[in-house]
Formats: C-alpha cells, structure tokens, sequence
C-alpha cells in the first residue's frame, strides 16, 4: 500500500479525513515531524494542521528537505495553507481558498487561521472560531441577505480585534451589541448560524485530500526539484535533534471501520437527528464535568451501572454479555460519563459526534448498525462497486432520488436537494449521493445473492 502521511487536528478529525483517503493520520505538525515523517519514506505528506505557539512551528527548511528526497509534500486549511504559500516557488503544492487568499496577498497573518483547541487527549477539540471562517460565514450571511453590509464590516472588524483565542460567535454577537450593531440584525444571525456557518477551513482540507487522492490514482512519480539542498552546520543540528524522538501516531479508525460509514447507516434510517440530539446531552454534560473537575466516587458507579441494567431489564450475566455485544472496552470509564449525562443541549457540534457511539452502544444499536456497515463494505467491495455510479446499478440521477426519497424513505421528493442533505446531516448533495447510491448497490447485491 501507498504511504502517505497526514498531519491534521482541530480542522478536520481523521476518523472524518479517512472517508475520503487512506492514510496515516498524524497529529498537528509541529518542528522536526515533517522530519521524522519524511524518514519513514512515505511518497507524499499533507500538513492541515500545525502549532502556531508553546512548541516550534514546523520549519521551511525540513519541508524542502522532503521534497529533495522526492517526497511530494501538500497543504491546505491552515499552517499547511501558509506553509505552502510560502514555499509554492520551490514546489509545495497549496490547495483550496485559503491558500490562494495567502498567495495573493489577502491573507497575511498567522492568526487568520490559528484557533485554540483542546489536547490530543481531547481529539484536538477546536475551542475558538477561525478568523477566515468568521470571514467567510460573515460573507454567506450578507449574501443570502441575512445581514447588512455594514453589519457585516463591523462584526468581521470586532473579530479581527479580538486575540484568536477569544473568537467565538457569542463573543463576537455580544461585542457587536456594544459596537451598535441592530439588535433585530444580531438576532437574524445568530438565528441562522447554526445552518449557515461556513467552515472554510475544513472544506480546504477536504479539497486537499480529493486532490491527494486524485494524484496518487494516477500515480505520483518521486517528487523532482529545481533547488539544490543545502546541507547546513543548523540543519544537520537541526535533524540530530529530531531524530532523537520518534514520529507521533494519532489514534487508529474506530474498530477497523470509518465512523462515517456507520454515520451513513444512521442518515439512511432517517435516525441520525435524533441520534445527534441525545448524543449532544452526552457531549455537554462530560464537557461541563471535565470543567468544574467532578469526579464520581465508587457508589455512584455503582448506581449508574445498576440503574443501566435495570433499565435495559438485564440480568447481571446478561449484562456482562452486552458490554461484549456493544463492544464496550472500558465500561468505568462509560459509567463515569453516564453518571453525568440525562438530560443536557449544547451547540457543541465536534463534541456530539465524538460522543454517538456511545450513545449507539447505550442504546444497542451499535453492534447492528457495525455489522450492517462492514457487511455493505465487504459485499460493494467484492461487487467492484465500492464507488458506484448510476449506471452501475442501470438507473439515471433523478431515478436514484425518487428510489432513495419515495421507496426507501417513504416521502415525497424534495424541492432542494442541498436541504434534503443538510436536514440528513450530509455535508453536501454529492455525500448523500454518493451514500445512497452504494445503499441501492447494497440493497441490490443482497437481493441477487443466493440463499
């Protein structure tokens, strides 16, 4: 198999970034791991994510270094898009909005693409907005006529002001106020942000890997370079130091199967709202007992785990056998978060996602809905149609619409298809095609099979 490596964090969460391409997904990059990454011989290294601040920032000199040694070296989103701006003249290749904002002169600071997030152990959780996707909702808001130009110049004024780590919507609504922005303008968006906000930098880092994966199917030859590399007295210090530590992993697919596949399993049901709605609860209550550093004692596990049994009428034999049916690893640590979760909303949307498998395993769908997902992996794989087109399965687009919205779901075709998708918690129409098609592929390989 093709190495490539994937420095990614609080843009874009590799269990997300793997639906789209197989790879090794690394941390944020910081000094010495394109280094380190770059040893390990892989044939191309994509950078979204990368520390601004506490530890040294990636350096220009290890990025040419790998492409000197014929590795093909991408970036996007953020310090990937900066970084390649900065070196496109020597053969980084930049992709997406972001990046061309920074070729062209229009972005030219750090801070337009740093955020503030949580730690590894907290899957880099994004704890502040982005000033380019403040730019960018801001200008989505007034053209969908949401907002005045005006009150547009002055929020994106306001959070150009602020430090990156203090952007955040309620923030920037509630110094908008004090700025004079109109109350009734500020209540329309803050109305439609939680359907209208653009995340620039995640679309960035998405196009990034449709365009790795581009290239690497029609195959990528070893990187050539007009440049020769200077092996100087600080670099060969430089890769001392670095060669010292080894390259940091990030977490493996859930289970040997993307999450976006079981997501998938949950959008087709119709089920994925609902299931987003209590995983929600999930996700603010733990957030809120990380934070006011609550820890339950012994009894009150206990509790949380005989009221969970009780609850599903399990007998205590049976219920050692569901904790192996919903593949749960570390059940103390399932009952701490339950023992703060019944009934909580939050508007956290990284967190919610996070958190639904083990809502899934609490509710026992988890073990089925997994078994569903992996069966329609293997049968499409086997099929050769684990990317189908319409005419794999002999139908045009408008018939695979009516087949998905009126035979499989049961209703009426929609007017807008980007709602329909957006209401599916698809992230686009061409997500909810390409999910429905591989269901009818599913649908219809399993109906052909023998018995």
């Amino acid at each position: 198999m093709t190495k490539v490596f994937i420095f990614t964090g609080p843009t874009l969460r590799p269990e997300e970034a793997r639906a789209e391409l197989e790879a090794v997904y690394l941390p944020p990059v910081q000094q010495g791991d394109v280094y380190r990454a770059a040893r390990e011989g892989p044939v191309a290294i994509g950078i979204i994510d990368g520390f601004f601040e506490h530890v040294p920032a990636v350096w220009h000199k290890e990025i040419l270094w790998a492409m000197s040694e014929g590795i093909h070296v991408f970036g996007a989103a953020s310090m990937g898009a900066l970084r390649a701006a900065e070196l496109e003249a020597f053969g980084m290749e930049g992709v997406g909005a972001i990046f061309d904002a920074f070729q062209r002169g229009e972005l030219e600071d750090d801070d337009d693409v740093a955020v503030a997030h949580g730690g590894e152990e907290d899957g880099w959780r994004p704890l502040s907005e982005a000033m380019v996707n403040i730019s960018a909702t801001l200008s989505a808001a007034w053209v969908e006529r949401v907002v005045s130009q005006d009150t547009t110049r002055t929020l994106e004024q306001v959070a150009k002001g602020l430090f990156y780590v203090e952007r955040a919507w309620p923030v920037l609504l509630a110094r908008g106020a004090r700025e004079g922005v109109p109350a009734s303008q500020l209540k329309a968006f803050e109305a439609w942000l939680p359907t209208g906000r653009v995340d620039q930098k995640k679309a960035d880092a998405l196009a990034l890997l449709r365009t790795m994966r581009e290239r690497l199917e029609v195959g990528l030859s070893p990187k050539t370079v007009s440049f020769p590399f200077q092996h100087t007295d600080a670099w060969e210090e430089a890769r001392r130091r670095a060669g010292r530590l080894p390259l940091r992993k990030d977490t493996r697919p859930l289970e040997g199967v993307a999450p976006e596949s079981l997501l998938d399993e949950l959008r087709l049901r119709g089920e994925l709202g609902a299931a987003r709605r209590s995983s929600m609860a999930r996700a603010l209550a733990v957030e809120q007992a990380r934070r006011l550093g609550r820890e339950p004692g012994e009894d009150e596990l206990r509790s949380t785990a005989e009221a969970l049994r009780q609850e599903r009428g399990l007998e205590p034999e049976s219920f050692e056998r569901w904790q192996a049916e919903q593949q749960v690893d570390d059940l103390g640590r399932l009952l701490r978060d339950e023992s703060h979760v019944r009934w909580v909303e939050t508007l956290f949307e990284p967190d919610v996602l996070r958190h639904l498998a083990d809502h899934l395993r609490l509710t026992g769908e988890y073990a089925g809905l997994l078994e569903r997902a992996r069966d329609k992996e293997r049968v499409l794989t086997a099929a050769g149609l684990a990317t189908p087109r319409p005419e794999d399965a002999g139908i045009t687009e408008d018939m695979l619409w009516r087949w998905y919205f009126e035979e499989r779901q049961g209703r009426m075709m929609p007017e807008s298809l980007g709602r329909a998708a957006r209401d599916g918690g698809f992230s686009d129409v061409d997500s909810m095609r390409r999910a429905a098609l591989r269901e009818l592929c599913y649908v219809l390989a399993k109906a052909e099979a023998p018995e």
